[in-house]
């Protein structure tokens, strides 16, 4: 009896269609996936304690600056109470708040430039190629995510992360241009190049 249940078990499974289980969704390679055009980097992150009634708040404050490489970049400061809630909150207040830089032959500045914000002071000058980022570290991490390939930066006054970020930021905005120039004047952009090239000279002389 036992045998004939369990052949007639054996016979309704071999009726029963196989069920295919359906194929797994693949996922999208990682590597195949669009990049993201921005890049950051964390340019410091400081510890901040507020005294209350109960004790002490701790929570951190990150400074960020945002960049594609090819003239845009944006810097942002957020708080938070964890380091990396802190960079993601930076991160996205700084990519709203993206400005354009002209770069010459797109990798060093069109003409030395000088800065100040608070007490720091920054000065920046062109190089010719293969020279390099010649800066220190808060300036360095400005000029990566900007692209700029060769420069060379010196910081007077104070060393504070924040007013050496704003003080480069705005040198920069403070660019000036050929074709920028050229709109301004009524004029072309080979007659300022030209110009101004012709001026290097004499003074060299």
């Amino acid at each position: 009896m036992t045998e004939e249940i369990i052949q007639n078990e054996e016979v309704k499974a071999q009726d029963k269609p196989e069920k295919k289980r359906a194929p797994r969704r693949e996922r999208a390679n990682r590597e195949e996936r669009p990049a993201d055009e921005f890049i950051d980097r964390v340019v410091h992150v400081n510890r901040v304690s507020k005294t209350v009634k109960g004790g002490r708040n701790m929570s951190f404050a990150a400074l960020v600056v945002v960049g594609d490489k090819k003239g845009r970049i944006g810097f942002a400061h957020a708080k938070a109470k964890e380091v990396p809630d802190a960079i993601k909150k930076a991160t996205e207040l700084a990519r709203r708040k993206i400005v354009r830089v002209p770069l010459k032959e797109g990798r060093t500045l069109h003409h030395d430039i000088y800065g100040h914000f608070g007490a720091g002071k920054v000065t920046l000058r062109t190089a010719p190629a293969g020279t390099g980022i010649i800066a220190g570290g808060p300036m360095r991490a400005v000029f990566e995510v900007l692209g700029i390939q060769d420069v060379v930066a010196k910081c007077t006054g104070s060393n504070n992360p924040h007013n050496m970020v704003r003080a480069t930021f705005k040198a920069l905005l403070d660019e000036n241009a050929p074709r920028n120039v050229a709109a301004r004047r009524g004029k072309k952009v080979g007659e300022i190049v030209g110009n101004r090239e012709a001026t290097v000279v004499e003074n060299a002389e």
